[in-house]
């Protein structure tokens, strides 16, 4: 009696199939979908800089808002807001260094002014802020 061959379901533009010659050890693949690219004049429009952390709080009435004030330097004082709590406590960014967009328009989140964003990893639904170890003063462009 013949050995059935496996049927492997797979999408050519989002799998392929990977073989070593014998159908029955077919594998499917996922192709992950490429990001959109943006050329170098288009990236530096996008003015990062390093802030330091002054101070943090909660938002009143909400779960995952922190409220942080910065300094930027040249560019002064600055205030953010960013969906931080259930990953930091407020106390834990202050004295850090973070990269922020510095040329974002203002927004109101949650009735608070936010004057930027910084930038964090995503660990498994956990936000780790990028930061600086060594004394990057307030302000520098990160390029």
């Amino acid at each position: 009696m013949e050995s059935e061959e496996k049927a492997v379901d797979a999408k050519p533009a989002a799998a392929a199939n990977v073989t070593d010659g014998n159908k029955d050890d077919a594998v499917k693949v996922e192709k992950k979908e490429e990001p959109k690219r943006v050329n170098y004049d288009k990236f530096m429009q996008t003015e990062l800089r390093v802030a330091l952390v002054t101070a943090a709080e909660r938002v009143e009435g909400t779960d995952k808002l922190l409220k942080l004030q910065l300094d930027v330097g040249e560019l002064g004082p600055r205030q953010i807001v960013a969906g931080l709590a259930e990953s930091y406590a407020a106390d834990e960014l202050v004295g850090k260094r973070i990269i922020i967009v510095a040329n974002l328009k203002p927004a109101k989140i949650r009735g608070v002014e936010s004057n930027g964003m910084l930038l964090a990893g995503d660990l498994d639904g956990r936000a780790i802020v990028a930061t600086f170890e060594g004394p990057v003063p307030p302000g520098t462009r990160v390029q």
